[in-house]
């Protein structure tokens, strides 16, 4: 007796022990700065056509449907959902949170450039913006001695008020990169991203224009997990592995009686 049907649920119990990781993940970052949550995407697997529909029965008559079998599931991959978080407001003059599309840049040790949502910057001895790493922001915001105030405008410009000065001094504008297809962005942690060739290259500008968001100052963007949703989707998750794990004890069950029924 074949035992196809133990393999169907085997890939059933792999897609959803998957999924689970993927929720836990997203539970596990609940309170994570501009965290955005994945989704795990599924694809069956290809099936076997015993029987193609159309094809003839006899001398007069065809099949009006055939005899297809599914050979199970299979994790086509993880999407990136992106939807905005709620802004926090925290009142850190360097804390930052972007409203819309966008992502703040940073420079990484060997050069090359990540994004991020997490805008909780803070400034070295020497006044560079850094984030919590010590990954400066690019364009690279300095902080002269003597700075007492600090402000910065929804499209990202940069003023300090400073010691023994009247009028605020300006020191630069924060820029803001968006991307084509920003759930083709690839994660590697510390709240960081990088560009791939699914995410298409950066388009980095001015923020509030060509559909790039607005930054607000004395703010931090939410993870945008809901727990809700993750406990219902965790809840059917479990009863779907359960399910699975079921058929393969029925299935189980069901050779054994054909074994014994044989060897009588």
């Amino acid at each position: 007796m074949t035992n196809a049907a133990l393999h169907v649920a085997r890939t059933g119990l792999d897609a959803q022990n998957t999924k689970m990781q993927v929720i836990a993940h997203n539970l596990a970052n609940v309170n994570t700065t501009g965290f955005k949550k994945d989704r795990a995407d599924f694809q069956n697997l290809a099936y076997q056509h015993l029987i193609a529909a159309g094809s003839a029965a006899d001398s007069e008559n065809k099949f009006a449907t055939g005899l297809s079998l599914g050979t199970g599931v299979k994790l086509a991959g993880t999407s990136k959902i992106v939807t905005q978080g709620t802004n926090v407001p925290t009142g850190g003059s360097l804390d930052l949170a972007v409203q819309g599309d966008g992502f703040f840049q940073l420079q990484r040790p060997d050069g090359t450039i990540a994004y991020t949502r997490d805008g909780n910057f803070k400034p070295t001895a020497e006044g560079v913006v850094v984030n919590l790493d010590g990954l400066p922001l690019i364009p690279q915001i300095q902080l002269p001695e003597g700075t007492t105030d600090i402000t910065i405008g929804n499209d990202g410009m940069v003023s300090a008020t400073i010691t023994g000065q009247t009028a605020p001094v300006e020191l630069g504008q924060i820029e803001l990169a968006n991307f084509t297809n920003s759930s083709g962005l690839r994660n590697i942690g510390g709240n960081l991203l990088l560009e791939t060739p699914a995410s298409g290259a950066p388009q980095v500008g001015v923020a509030g224009l060509d559909g790039r968001g607005t930054i607000q100052q004395g703010a931090l963007e939410g993870s945008n997990v809901n727990i809700v949703e993750e406990l219902v989707d965790m809840i059917e998750t479990q009863r779907a592995y359960e399910v699975n794990s079921k058929m393969i004890k029925s299935t189980d069950e069901m050779l054994q009686y054909v074994t014994q029924q044989l060897s009588a």
